[in-house]
């Protein structure tokens, strides 16, 4: 009885997340006129105006190359620096490396809004606003999550494994190198998930931070639809699917690898 009553809340539950979407993209294939004569109805007809508008109008090919840039630099600086940070902390439990753990913890705890400010205002000094450097540099405070999750991973694997290496005579670098970083990937591509996804669809630091129409993401362009006294509907629909499939396609392919990295790190030994 139980489990016809789960796969029925599942599908509801499945149903709920799913019609927004199901909403968006079949009228991104009809006229205006007919999303608001039957915007739930199927398309009558394969209607790609909305798409030859918006890729016209807009710089869609050079924000995708900007948002693919930023997001990928970003992803492996706050992967590299995550993941030494975390070997570093559980090789050395040292007083220093403990109270640098407890001020990333309160570090981790201030929410970004709250900083903005004082942010925007080093990156004035570095002359790093309206620039994709910039984006990469603000994004990095993001290793203090990849640090949580890779320090939870390397507590769960034999710390024998490392001792035995270092009386081999391998040094830090090479221990990290060819012992921890394969023994880690799991959890690697599980934050990497996570941080692509959020990096992708973030609105807040690219709209705060870059003001030239040639370095802007694609959030912002889904953002330029929304007028002062109104929305083109049709534009920013269409711009939100061509925003939302490529990380649907992306998180689809690396689910197996999500689901692995995290019940990997969740057993001890």
């Amino acid at each position: 009885m139980r489990r016809p009553l789960l796969s029925f809340a599942m599908i509801l539950a499945a149903a709920v997340v799913g019609v927004p979407f199901y909403y968006i993209v079949v009228n991104t294939f009809k006229t205006q006129a007919e999303t608001s004569a039957s915007p739930l109805a199927p398309p009558s007809g394969l209607y790609l105006g909305n798409y030859a508008r918006v890729f016209e109008t807009t710089p869609i090919l050079q924000s995708f190359l900007n948002t693919v840039y930023v997001t990928v630099v970003s992803v492996v600086v706050m992967l590299v620096i995550g993941s030494m940070a975390a070997y570093a902390m559980l090789m050395r439990k040292t007083l220093v490396n403990r109270v640098a753990a407890a001020l990333l913890v309160i570090a981790f705890l201030v929410p970004g809004q709250a900083t903005l400010i004082p942010v925007y205002r080093i990156l004035v000094e570095l002359r790093l606003v309206d620039s994709l450097e910039g984006l990469v540099f603000l994004y990095a405070a993001g290793s203090v999550f990849c640090y949580f999750l890779i320090q939870g991973y390397l507590r769960s694997l034999p710390i024998s494994i490392f001792e035995a290496a270092r009386i081999d005579g391998a040094g830090p670098w090479q221990i990290y190198w060819r012992i921890v970083l394969p023994l880690i990937r799991p959890i690697l591509i599980t934050v990497g998930v996570f941080q692509t996804m959020w990096i992708w669809n973030d609105f807040i630091t690219p709209n705060v931070f870059i003001s030239s129409p040639d370095k802007q993401t694609l959030v912002l362009q889904v953002y330029k639809a929304v007028g002062q006294f109104g929305v083109d509907w049709p534009a920013f629909m269409t711009l939100s699917v061509i925003v939302l499939v490529p990380v649907v396609i992306f998180f689809v392919a690396m689910q197996r690898h999500i689901v692995n990295g995290l019940l990997q790190g969740s057993v001890k030994g």
